[in-house]
Formats: C-alpha cells, sequence, structure tokens
C-alpha cells in the first residue's frame, strides 16, 4: 500500500513558510546601501563647505510630551553655521509654548522662533500648523521634523548636503526607539526596530526609493513650491508619504539618508499601544494596498511556530520520500528562520542586556503585530488628537497635476 502523498496545501503552506525565513534572513542581514545617499553626500559636502547654504527647520508642536525639551534641545546644539528654529503651536496656552521659551532662554543667541496660530487650512492640523510656519521661513533649505525626535550635532549639515545636487527633490531619515517606561512602551520599541525600519531596508535594498518619513523632510523651497506646496497636504493623512511622492512626481530623487535619528515611545498600555501602531498599519494600507497585503509574510514568530508544528505533523504521519523532502525542507526552514530572527534582535538590542530582557518578547511582539495587521485591514477610520478620520483608498500622483490626489493616510486607529 503507497504512504500517502503530501496535499497540495501543505506544499504551498511550507512555500510560505520558507518565504517567511528567506524574509527574516534578508531583514537581518540587509542595511540600506545608501549609495545614493553617499554619491549625493559627496557632492553636497564639497559645494556646502564652500557655500553653505542657511536652513530652516520647521517643527509643528502640540502639547507637552516627555522629553519634549530634552529632544528639541538637541536642535540647538547643531554644527551647522545658520539656521532658524521655527516652532508652532495653534494657541497661546499649548504647554509646548512655555517649553519653547525655556529654550529661548538657554540659547539666546539663536534665532529661534514660535508661531501661534489657530489657522488649520484643512483636515491636517499638522499641516496646517506647518503650512503657518512656513509662512515666516526665512531660508531656502527647510527640514520639517516631528516633535518627539532627538538629533545628533551634525544633523542639519547632513541632511540637507544632498541638496546640493539638483537631481536631489528630498532627503528623509529613518530613525531608532527609545523606549520611556516599561513593557508597552518596549513592545512599542520593537515594532520599529524590529519590524518597520527592517522592512524600509529590505524595500532599499531591492531598489524601492518611495520613502517619506516625518522624522525628517528636508527640501529646497523651489522644490516644494513645484510640488504643490504644502497646500496640496492640507486634507491628507499620510502627508509626510504624499509630500515626497509629489516631490518624486517632478522626476526629482528621493534620497534615504545615513542619518538615523531617535524617535521616543511613550505608549505605556495595551491600548494607546494598538491604536498607534495600527495607525501606522492603516496608513501602509491607504497608500500601498498591495504592499499590506502581503505584510503577513513579515510576521516572523507565527510562520516559525506553524513551521515547527508542520514539522511534527510531518514525522507523525510516516514516510515516503516525499514526507522525507518536505520533512528536511520545513526542517531546514524552521532552523534557519529562527537564528535569522535571532539575529535580527540580536542586531538591533545594541548591548547585551537589553538583548536578552527583550529576547521573551520577540514572538509575543509579532504575534500582536499580526492580529494588529488583520485588524487594520477590516478598519475604515482612524482616530487622531479627538478626531474620527475615514481612510479612503490612495490615487496616484502623476506628472504635475497635484490637484487630483485623494486624502489618503492615516495617523491613527479607530
Amino acid at each position: 500500500m503507497m504512504a500517502p502523498v503530501l496535499p497540495f496545501t501543505e506544499w504551498v503552506f511550507i512555500g510560505l513558510c520558507c518565504l517567511a525565513t528567506c524574509y527574516a534572513a534578508v531583514a537581518a542581514l540587509v542595511r540600506s546601501g545608501s549609495r545614493d545617499a553617499a554619491d549625493a553626500l559627496e557632492t553636497g559636502h564639497r559645494q556646502a563647505a564652500s557655500h553653505p547654504s542657511p536652513v530652516s527647520v520647521l517643527k509643528p508642536l502640540c502639547g507637552a510630551e516627555p522629553r519634549l525639551f530634552e529632544n528639541l534641545q538637541t536642535f540647538c546644539t547643531q554644527t551647522h553655521p545658520a539656521f532658524q528654529l521655527l516652532f508652532g503651536v495653534s494657541s497661546a496656552s499649548d504647554p509646548a509654548v512655555a517649553v519653547v521659551k525655556k529654550l529661548r532662554d538657554a540659547y539666546p543667541h539663536l534665532d529661534i522662533g514660535i508661531v501661534i496660530d489657530s489657522t488649520a487650512h484643512g483636515s491636517n492640523l499638522k499641516v496646517g500648523n506647518l503650512i503657518n510656519l512656513a509662512a515666516r521661513a526665512r531660508h531656502d533649505h527647510l527640514v520639517l521634523a516631528d516633535s518627539d525626535i532627538a538629533v545628533d550635532p551634525d544633523y542639519l549639515t547632513r541632511v540637507t548636503a544632498p541638496l546640493f545636487d539638483r537631481n536631489v527633490g528630498l532627503v528623509t531619515c529613518l530613525y531608532r526607539a527609545r523606549s520611556i517606561g516599561d513593557f508597552w512602551t518596549r513592545m512599542g520599541a520593537l515594532f520599529i526596530d524590529e519590524w518597520f525600519v527592517p522592512s524600509v531596508h529590505v524595500a532599499h535594498a531591492a531598489g524601492s526609493r518611495r520613502f517619506g518619513f516625518g522624522a525628517t523632510l528636508a527640501l529646497r523651497r523651489d522644490t516644494l513650491a513645484a510640488s504643490g506646496g504644502l497646500e496640496a497636504l492640507r486634507d491628507s493623512l499620510a502627508d509626510d508619504y504624499w509630500l515626497a511622492e509629489h516631490v518624486r512626481a517632478l522626476g526629482l530623487a528621493t534620497v534615504l539618508s545615513d542619518v538615523v535619528v531617535t524617535t521616543d515611545v511613550v505608549e505605556r498600555d495595551f491600548a494607546s499601544l494598538w491604536r498607534r501602531e495600527t495607525r501606522w498599519l492603516r496608513t501602509i494600507r491607504s497608500v500601498n494596498p498591495l504592499g499590506f497585503a502581503f505584510l503577513f509574510i513579515t510576521f516572523t514568530s507565527p510562520w516559525l511556530i506553524a513551521s515547527a508544528l508542520l514539522g511534527v505533523g510531518i514525522d507523525a504521519s510516516g514516510g515516503n520520500i516525499a514526507h522525507s523532502n518536505a520533512d528536511t525542507l520545513v526542517d531546514l526552514s524552521t532552523s534557519l528562520g529562527l537564528s535569522a530572527r535571532i539575529l535580527l534582535h540580536w542586531r538591533t538590542a545594541r548591548n547585551w542586556r537589553r538583548f536578552w530582557r527583550d529576547l521573551p518578547l520577540v514572538p509575543l511582539r509579532d504575534a500582536l503585530l499580526s492580529l494588529q495587521w488583520l485588524a487594520s485591514a477590516f478598519g475604515t477610520h482612524v482616530s487622531w488628537r479627538g478626531a474620527r478620520i475615514p481612510v479612503r483608498g490612495s490615487g496616484i500622483v502623476t506628472g504635475r497635476s497635484l490637484s487630483d490626489v485623494p486624502d489618503t493616510s492615516d495617523l491613527s486607529d479607530s
């Protein structure tokens, strides 16, 4: 009597497990090559050394964030020879105003301005804040940066240097997470460091340049105007992505800088972490539905568990040569996937204490990410600063016609 043949569906499942292992291996080994950043930097540094261009930094603020003073202070210690710092709030009663005044007192020699303007311009209040700030910017090189990031002293010099290459339209930065708290903030840091950032590295290594991160968006004033300006984003949720997309529509390049900034993770409970991360996933769904659909392959731990259970099942079912080959393939995939996931964790942990402390969280983190992906696939709205906003399908930016770009972005989940 012939041994049972392995069903086609099991071969498909084995293939998916192997694909997840391959992704984990690439994510663990690849870092963004930054050849485009290196070339642009070489050109930029030569010109910046002889003709440094002043920079206006636009930072929209809202409320008293943890470590707000410390994060903003890192922008006050820049080695760039000429820069303007502009901070925007919608109300004079915003607690961030006191923080900016404290910065002014600490650094009286710097050009620090605060813009208090409640004009919203559209449904995206952050973009409205940026529009108000841009009206007061005096310099031709602009850097838009989130309020919760910290940077090194050479940050401005390095992120603006590629702009001296007229083929470069926009420079953006990745970020590493800093956990401000205990368990849930550590889980949030793992989301950034061990899923989001590696996924960008993989996409960059594969040739994608469709990036635009709110941590840093550096561009020339004339490029911003030609792309439709910030006004084109006033009703867009994923404003950082669409700003970069509009610039790319002009035929200009996006440079993923080798500069990595630090962002704070402050969500101290499950509910707030869930809202923030499903918001990010719905953002991906809104601007790249196909990419979102295939994100499931990037959630390593559930695939490793499934692969191990499948191997046990094949062992128990007895064996012909097909079973033997399948068992070998599954065992190899499981061991390689596990090694790759541990390597990725080691590369992002930064020290051995953090590696061992957070290692037990890795399967929990990946499992939670899987659940968030499922929830994000069916959500129709997001919540952002108390407002309930629909998630709409994305459009394609073509040429220089920006008025047809729909409201397709995301800033929080609901």
